[in-house]
């Protein structure tokens, strides 16, 4: 018996080793981690011959960039979108041109690599070199795959800290591939939590997840940094601006100043439209008075020349897209108003295409420059926002021109659908609070109007005028209206009826543009601007003063 069971035992024994060594190796695959290296070229994707991965801050790009010898290049459009918007490609003069605020600098485009600017295949690069001139990155470039990674945000980003040394992989979880590993101590950057995971990016470009568990609570850091650029200065008022713009049609018309403004008290500025773009090579046709300017400046006014893009004879888009024709338009426009003594030019360039967006922001870094030089303020007007006017680019106006002024009227205009107010009030606040979202307030300037709009509509047929003050008044007195505080539009309401026509009114008073400047003091905006001189009755210069002080 003894010897039957000998062999029983060791079948039983064996059975419960290979058992026991079937579990062990069942929780070695399960529980222990993997290092398998993954392989880069999948992870970072082909690259055709001299090209480069591209992995700007958390993420790896489809397009590519370019490695010759030590220097790495970098797509033009890249550069604008992620790093920094004010490198401008000149196709006119082949060269890349930057506007500093003290001046523009240019590069000259070359076919090959080498220089700062390589045109190759009809895309523009620019060099690491030549961008890291200007702007404030870290780049790393690396082989086997080519590749660049470049970071670019330093303020304000969340980070975790690793406690312990660990591996950086492709997916949360123990058994993805491996990308590199980290020290301890080393900072990674944040992009997001999972239960036990947690997402980031390394400094040199792989973005991948690690172990909750061996990185520190996520953080918001300001990494130290010793890059400097030149920062730009604003030619700016003391005093909160009071700004009313002044409709001038002709040279004749500017002798009429001191009639104009005899009931005028308050305002610091005046902006005569003085010049506007005559032709499709820059030039401008001027009404500009030296005799205007010195009657104003008596009267304590700075003068803001004006300059429009209303005629129908020009395309915007081709001249401030020419560099020839836009700084033959910059170059007439400051020696225009140099030679009669402005103080300052308003650019009112309005209906802006898509298209035209980078050019007209180009328009204005080289106004700036010009400007600065000769000490004349530059404001700019720009309608309330709208997600149609993005590329009107608010954020960067506002580091390179002196003022933003916000035109916050035209809510309802000609060719409107339905009747309603040229400005309710909460309208204009939200157009305030929209561009205080870009622009600091202490350089916003908020625009009201002096005009309102008497609807009529016949038969279903609806159609408008606008009238100023003292007509909106006197319509209202001989057609015996009673009307009515609309609290949601901020203004006094009123309806009749002429035979089949019934008309309506939005009033703009003493009532409405108070509540519209107290909207300027709540945000503490820079000021008030007013379109337009004439249009206003002579009560409602007080009421902005005693508002806006």
């Amino acid at each position: 018996m003894k010897r039957k069971s000998r062999p029983v035992f060791l079948v039983i024994a064996l059975v419960l080793i290979i058992a026991v060594i079937g579990t062990m190796v069942f929780l070695i695959k399960r529980y222990m981690p993997v290092k398998t290296q993954m392989n880069l070229t999948e992870y970072y994707g082909e690259t055709g011959e001299g090209e480069a991965t591209l992995i700007l801050g958390s993420e790896i790009l489809e397009t590519k960039g370019l490695i010759s010898g030590e220097e790495a290049y970098i797509p033009i459009d890249i550069v604008n979108t992620y790093l920094n918007q004010r490198y401008y490609w000149d196709s006119e003069n082949q060269q890349v041109l930057y506007a500093t605020p003290s001046e523009l600098t240019s590069a000259a485009a070359s076919d090959e690599a080498g220089g700062h600017v390589w045109l190759k295949d009809g895309t523009v690069y620019l060099s690491l070199t030549y961008i890291k001139q200007y702007t404030d990155i870290d780049s790393y470039i690396y082989t086997d795959p080519d590749r660049v990674a470049i970071q670019y945000e330093f303020d304000g980003v969340q980070t975790v800290t690793v406690t312990k040394g660990t591996y950086v992989r492709y997916l949360g979880g123990i058994k993805s591939e491996v990308l590199t590993k980290v020290a301890t101590g080393s900072t990674l950057r944040l992009l997001a939590e999972l239960e036990d995971w947690v997402q980031v990016a390394t400094e040199d470009g792989y973005i991948g997840y690690v172990e909750k568990a061996k990185v520190s609570d996520g953080e918001e850091t300001a990494f130290d940094r010793d890059f400097q650029t030149e920062e730009y200065s604003y030619i700016t008022m003391d005093e909160k601006v009071n700004l009313v713009w002044h409709q001038v049609t002709t040279e004749d018309a500017n002798a009429y100043l001191a009639e104009s403004t005899q009931d005028m008290t308050g305002v610091n500025v005046i902006s005569p439209t003085w010049f506007t773009i005559a032709d499709n090579s820059g030039n401008i046709s001027s009404i500009a008075s030296a005799d205007y300017v010195t009657e104003a400046h008596a009267m304590g006014l700075q003068v803001w020349g004006l300059v429009d893009n209303f005629s129908t004879d020009v395309t915007t888009t081709d001249i401030l897209s020419s560099t020839s024709a836009r700084q033959n338009l910059i170059s007439q426009l400051v020696s225009a108003s140099v030679g009669v003594g402005l103080d300052g030019i308003n650019v009112d360039f309005e209906y802006l295409s898509e298209d035209v967006g980078p050019h007209f922001l180009e328009f204005l870094r080289e106004l700036s420059i010009e400007c600065h030089k000769n000490n004349l303020v530059l404001s700019v007007d720009n309608p309330v926002p709208e997600d149609f006017t993005s590329h009107y680019d608010r954020a960067e106006q506002g580091r390179v021109v002196d003022y933003i002024i916000i035109m916050g009227y035209d809510e309802h205009y000609v060719g409107s659908e339905e009747a309603g107010s040229v400005a309710s009030l909460s309208w204009v606040e939200q157009g305030i609070t929209d561009t205080l979202e870009e622009v600091p307030a202490e350089r916003v300037i908020n625009g009201m109007p002096f005009y309102t709009r008497l609807w009529s509509t016949t038969a279903g047929v609806l159609s408008s005028e606008a009238i100023g003050m003292d007509s909106a008044a006197e319509v209202i007195a001989e057609n015996g209206v009673e009307t009515w505080w609309d609290e949601t539009a901020g203004q006094n309401y009123g309806e009749y009826q002429v035979g089949n026509t019934t008309y309506q009114i939005w009033l703009e008073d003493s009532q409405s543009i108070a509540e519209k400047v107290k909207l300027a003091t709540q945000y503490d905006l820079a000021g008030v601007a007013a379109w337009k001189l004439g249009f206003e009755n002579s009560g409602i210069w007080q009421t902005i003063t005693e508002n806006l002080s």
